[in-house]
């Protein structure tokens, strides 16, 4: 299947669906079906309907992080039987949701299910995907377990990608502790798929359908994306894998795919040891592809930041030898 992604709709102005949403902050999740028409009655257009359920979601509902650990660890240990973690993972979602109910906080399943339950109440086709996600704080082996789910929804014949969880805020831990900051981001609304693909790998639809073995180790192997790069979109292209040895003197480059009309200040930030300094990158500009070319003359291991204006994208790590 292939996704369509939010530039479809340029010419909407979200503001109102937003401040619909920002209107119902803190109503109650008791009655979803009233929830769900107060949220959508007065706008006009699908995107926007949907819009403002899921700006609703992640400005209100906080993540529950003992909750993503029982979750995690109950995963871990049906890794390598996924027929008996899918039936699981689906004998959960009642009491998630309770919780989510109850408490007004969930992990990534309850914020999927609650975007599929509110999104068919508004009369969309929406699904739950489970997979994989990868952030700059959590990576992942080839025997890891599926650790996130995540939706698709149908907006005009056409298949869209969100996760209202990501966009929601993030968890800190501070002295051991876990605290979730709320900080709603837009840039995983309808998102562009073959940046989300860099960050999501999602399980086959069918259970009986096994797992690419070698589509999932290329999708680990990968570079670290940040949530910022998003927001343009900006799609690290090349290298292909995070993990790069070279010969001292040779050259890498760091290619991106970026808009049409994209005028962002790029560099690249190498740390090594723990210093770290701006690179001196020859920087190449073609219609929608910036390429940084840079350069390697000590030894030694590198990890190298792709930043846009003071913003981080992506890291790899570069071992010169």
């Amino acid at each position: 299947m292939s996704f369509a992604q939010r530039s479809d709709f340029q010419e909407i102005d979200f503001t109102k669906a937003d401040s619909v949403a920002h209107y119902y902050k803190d109503a109650s999740l008791a009655n979803l079906p009233v929830l769900t028409h107060n949220l959508t009655t007065s706008l006009e257009t699908d995107v926007e309907k949907f819009r403002a359920i899921y700006t609703w979601i992640g400005s209100n509902i906080a993540n529950d992080y003992s909750s993503y650990v029982k979750i995690s660890n109950k995963r871990k240990r049906l890794a390598k039987h996924r027929q008996a973690f899918l039936e699981w993972n689906r004998s959960i979602t009642p009491k998630v949701f309770k919780s989510l109910l109850d408490n007004r906080k969930t992990a990534c399943t309850g914020y999927a299910y609650l975007v599929k339950e509110m999104a068919n109440l508004a009369g969309f086709t929406c699904d739950i995907i489970d997979g994989y996600g990868r952030t700059p704080s959590l990576l992942l082996e080839e025997d890891s377990a599926p650790n996130h789910s995540w939706n698709r929804i149908e907006i005009n014949d056409k298949w869209y990608l969100c996760d209202a969880t990501w966009s929601a805020g993030e968890t800190i831990i501070i002295d051991s502790s876990p605290f979730f900051q709320p900080d709603y981001f837009d840039g995983y609304f309808l998102a562009n798929p073959v940046l989300f693909s860099k960050n999501h790998f999602p399980l086959p639809k069918e259970e009986s359908q096994p797992i690419k073995k070698e589509s999932l180790n290329a999708f680990i192997a990968g570079p670290v994306v940040y949530k910022e790069a998003f927001l343009a979109p900006i799609i690290p292209i090349a290298p292909a894998v995070m993990q790069n040895h070279i010969q001292k003197g040779a050259s890498v480059t760091f290619t991106l795919h970026v808009p049409n009309e994209f005028v962002g200040d790029v560099q690249l930030l190498l740390n090594k040891g723990g210093s770290q300094k701006i690179g001196d990158a020859n920087i190449i500009k073609k219609q929608a592809e910036i390429s940084l070319v840079q350069k390697f003359e000590k030894k030694g291991l590198y990890d190298v930041h792709i930043s846009v204006d003071d913003q981080l994208i992506a890291t790899y790590v570069v071992k010169v030898k």
